[in-house]
């Protein structure tokens, strides 16, 4: 079986917990721990989230003085270098002898998407209104706020195509553990003249994950996050975890749109688009996830919504 398993940026960064290597470090292991049980049975090519780490190079870069911000397609390279270097040392460690690598992953957009005329996708940690002003003088960043906080957004465009397609088949067919497209990939765009460049933007990892399981034509799909399955009306009083839906019934309800919603969106997608089984949970129940014993299933066999019943 061939698994597409996307970590979430809480693979390398809890919530409430510093940007720092050691941290990093720690919850890479974790992660490796996970991908690595479901390499031991199965062809698996991983993707990653990088809001946390790129928002902190575009930080730095912003600062240093001495030469112009460097723009976010080279910020999410250097973004997808950092934490592929991570989860492969986790892996490689936990699957000795097992080729493991990480490829540079482009994604090909739309120069014309709308998404360029309204930024919205969040990146990097919270600033007083002050920083604001001060981060939106300097660098020309965008914010939105809540209350009296603010975070950076920029656009985030649909993703049309995965340049190193053929490469990654090729790894797989080598078998070949694959790390590629973190954090979205790196978002380019063909000019009238055939020429391919980088943009200023971010696509959304879980969206990019879902094409590039449908061009790999997996037979699995997984958004592994930090809980334990998608509840209908999240935190709400008797919301209730879903344990599987048609995408017509989850359709029904709304998530939110900068955490569940993108990956209740990319579910969906790859469930209608291969008729194959997308899944959401916990990244360390991975494999119960796959198996079904975990987490939420989005696939065109369910015939409606169930639901996990609750813990006693």
């Amino acid at each position: 079986m061939l698994v597409v398993a996307a970590v979430g940026g809480n693979a390398l960064l809890r919530r409430g917990e510093t940007l720092g290597r050691d941290v990093q470090e720690r919850n890479a292991r974790t992660a490796g721990s996970a991908l690595a049980s479901l390499a031991r049975e199965h062809s698996l090519v991983v993707t990653h989230g990088n809001g946390p780490q790129v928002g902190l190079l575009a930080l730095e870069s912003g600062s240093t003085g001495w030469a112009a911000a460097y723009p976010l397609d080279i910020l999410g390279a250097e973004s997808q270098g950092m934490v592929g270097y991570l989860l492969e040392l986790a892996l490689r460690n936990e699957l000795p002898g097992r080729p493991v690598t990480t490829v540079l992953g482009q994604v090909l957009v739309d120069g014309q998407d709308p998404a360029f005329q309204h930024p919205a996708k969040p990146i990097g940690p919270f600033y007083t209104r002050e920083e604001c002003a001060l981060l939106a003088a300097e660098n020309g960043w965008a914010f939105a706020f809540e209350g009296e906080r603010g975070r950076r957004v920029v656009p985030s465009p649909e993703p049309v195509a995965i340049m190193e397609i053929d490469a990654i088949r090729a790894l797989l067919a080598a078998g070949v553990v694959t790390i590629s497209a973190g954090g979205g990939g790196v978002p380019i765009v063909r000019q009238p003249s055939g020429r391919l460049t980088g943009v200023e933007a971010v696509i959304d990892k879980d969206l990019t994950a879902s094409l590039l399981a449908k061009e790999l034509n997996a037979d699995a799909l997984l958004l592994l996050t930090d809980v334990a399955a998608v509840e209908e009306r999240w935190g709400d009083p008797g919301s209730r975890a879903i344990r599987m839906a048609n995408p017509a019934a989850v359709g029904r309800y709304e998530f939110a749109p900068g955490s569940m919603g993108p990956k209740v969106e990319a579910a969906v997608r790859f469930a209608e688009a291969t008729g194959r089984t997308a899944a959401i949970g916990a990244l360390e129940a991975a494999s119960a996830i796959l198996a079904g014993e975990a987490g939420t299933r989005i696939s065109l066999e369910a015939p409606g919504i169930t639901f996990w019943e609750p813990t006693p």
